[in-house]
């Protein structure tokens, strides 16, 4: 159920601003099509009245009785249009509405696709994948059901049982008294089933989340899994979490489908009574046949809608629960906003410093506490330190992926908070252990960074990244199309393609966390020379586990627990005989 249906409802409100006029068409075409679906009993009513006493007349007279377009055809032949109209009112309805709930689901979908990327990385650090698609998918798409059925359905039906109602009193009171006494009863037992039905709901949609995060945990994980012989633990976990989604589905749709026989066995248990009443009413002359007729028609309008409307307001309940989880995603606390008047970085030299830098990823609990240094250009720094000890975290905090509690981080002499995250970013290079592929050609794929680059360009980073061999050996050469599950293609090639990409863009300062992990030691020699070719006159920070990779290196930071607790170069560490030397040597004991 919506914590607060009032706020959301205010929020649906503002945000379909755009589709007034489409809404003002809508509610038009509802007036007209509930005024016509009211008149038109009490048209036909007139219509069966004037044939009744034909008829009667005829059989008095021994006449043969027959419908001329005076008596009777024309009247015949505006009910006629009535309901033509009134069809035609309808499928305009339907239109108007679907087309309303898929544009502002579309508008919503990309007011989500903004917002994840302007969410800080702790958000995802907190929610799993599985949540966020669920958000982006599941819950849009039952917000555009229910508005697409359950808005329109409830629209029509407050006037058409508001209508049949007051027609039905016109009629007879005595009857309406016992039809209204019957629908109250139907909205108390809609009402008992409605918590249930919310309840039930919000339990089936986070099952669905779990469900959700579960397939993409086990299709990211498929290659562990086997590799650990879990296939039936995973099967397993999928078919308990299945299970509990199909019973909580079960559970929600029993409820949900439930009202719907049991307000129409309540209806039909006051027609019946309704009927005995109106057929004595009719022998008695106190109702004529026209009438008898347009009362039940009118029983009908109103029974009939009313229990739609009871089955959609539940529906909607549940779509605005939905909507609240979106816009509580919505409302998500964003990344800093990009200073006014930024300053500009181009082409930097790369000279870099932290001073007095402070950070942790809540702010009771600092990882680092007075992290200060200064990196000259064209000096290569090396990050060591065992698994946790914040080497990735350091470099997260250059490219601003996390804002710093603390301090200052400096890029050719300028605060790094006054340049927009875009600009600083086009400075730096990075190449991650963790290599990623989108779907494309192999050639966009090295042209991610640099999208206006030449064949002639993308060829000669290929090169350099030593790939133009393996690329002419595949299909299509550049114009292969891949993506980041591509068979055929070795974690070591993919590499070798984000290494590519980063030296198309040729930037003034390289970051590379275990840029060569996932690749032989030949090929990591060859890709070794060309990385010193890059390097050459530029900055450049290296996260190493194999330390032999960094001997070179002008500076080595030695962290541990988010603290530098060692700085030199290999030479001067290891005569410190400290944890550096530790290290080193651990790995040629």
């Amino acid at each position: 159920m919506p914590k607060n249906i009032k706020n959301t409802l205010k929020r649906l409100i503002l945000s379909i601003k755009d589709e007034y006029r489409r809404l003002i068409i809508v509610f038009i075409s509802i007036l007209f099509y509930t005024v016509l679906t009211i008149v038109a009993p009490l048209y036909s009513a007139k219509i069966i009245d004037s044939l009744w006493s034909s008829i009667q007349t005829s059989i008095q007279n021994g006449t043969t009785f027959s419908i001329t377009w005076e008596q009777g055809g024309m009247d015949i032949f505006i009910l006629l249009v009535i309901f033509l109209v009134t069809t035609f009112l309808y499928v305009l309805q339907k239109f108007m509405m679907t087309s309303f709930s898929e544009r502002l689901s579309l508008k919503l979908r990309n007011q989500i696709s903004n917002k994840l990327n302007v969410l800080p990385l702790s958000y995802f650090d907190k929610h799993k994948p599985g949540e966020i698609l669920s958000k982006a998918t599941n819950d849009l798409d039952k917000m555009s059901e229910a508005i697409q059925v359950g808005l329109l359905t409830l629209f029509t039906s407050i006037g058409t049982v508001i209508g049949s109602i007051i027609m039905m009193i016109y009629f007879n009171v005595t009857l309406s008294l016992i039809f209204i006494a019957f629908m109250i009863i139907s909205m108390i037992l809609t009402k008992v089933f409605t918590n249930k039905t919310l309840k039930s709901a919000i339990n089936r949609q986070e099952k669905v989340e779990d469900l959700t995060a579960q397939v993409e945990e086990a299709y990211s994980g498929r290659i562990i899994i086997q590799s650990f012989n879990q296939e039936e633990k995973s099967i397993k976990n999928m078919s308990n979490i299945t299970n509990e989604v199909a019973k909580a589905t079960r559970n929600a749709d029993f409820i949900m489908y439930a009202i719907n026989p049991a307000i129409r066995f309540i209806n039909r248990l006051g027609q019946v009574v309704i009927a005995i009443f109106a057929g004595k009413s009719l022998i008695e002359g106190r109702l004529t046949v026209g009438g008898f007729q347009a009362f039940f028609t009118y029983m009908n309008q109103a029974a009939e809608p009313l229990t739609e409307a009871s089955y959609m307001l539940n529906s909607l309940q549940s779509a605005l629960a939905s909507v609240e989880r979106i816009y509580e995603m919505l409302d998500e606390e964003e990344i800093t906003p990009e200073p006014e008047n930024p300053e500009v970085v181009k082409n930097a030299k790369g000279n870099v410093e932290f001073k007095a830098v402070r950070f942790g990823y809540s702010p009771d609990k600092m990882l680092m506490e007075d992290i200060s240094f200064k990196v000259k250009q064209g000096q290569k720094v090396a990050i060591v330190g065992n698994t946790g000890a914040g080497k990735t975290t350091l470099i997260n905090l250059l490219m601003r992926f996390y804002d710093i509690n603390g301090g200052k981080i400096l890029l050719d002499g300028k605060d790094t908070k006054n340049l927009t995250r875009a600009n600083l970013r086009n400075n730096f290079g990075m190449v991650l252990q963790d290599t990623w592929l989108f779907e494309g050609t192999v050639a966009e794929n090295i042209a991610y960074g640099k999208p206006d680059a030449t064949r002639e360009e993308i060829i000669e980073a290929a090169k350099m990244a030593r790939v133009d061999f393996f690329i002419r050996t595949m299909p299509k050469g550049y114009d292969t199309i891949l993506s980041d599950d591509t068979e055929g293609i070795s974690a070591g090639q993919k590499q070798l393609l984000t290494i590519a990409r980063v030296m198309l863009c040729n930037p003034s300062v390289l970051i590379l966390d275990e840029a060569t992990s996932s690749v032989d030691t030949r090929t990591e020699i060859e890709i070794g020379k060309a990385m010193q070719a890059l390097m050459s006159n530029r900055t450049s920070f290296v996260i190493a586990h194999r330390l032999s990779t960094i001997v070179d290196a002008d500076m080595i930071f030695v962290m541990q627990n988010g603290t530098i607790i060692e700085q030199g170069n290999h030479k001067q560490l290891l005569e410190k005989n400290g944890a550096y030397a530790d290290l080193y040597n651990s790995q040629f004991a």
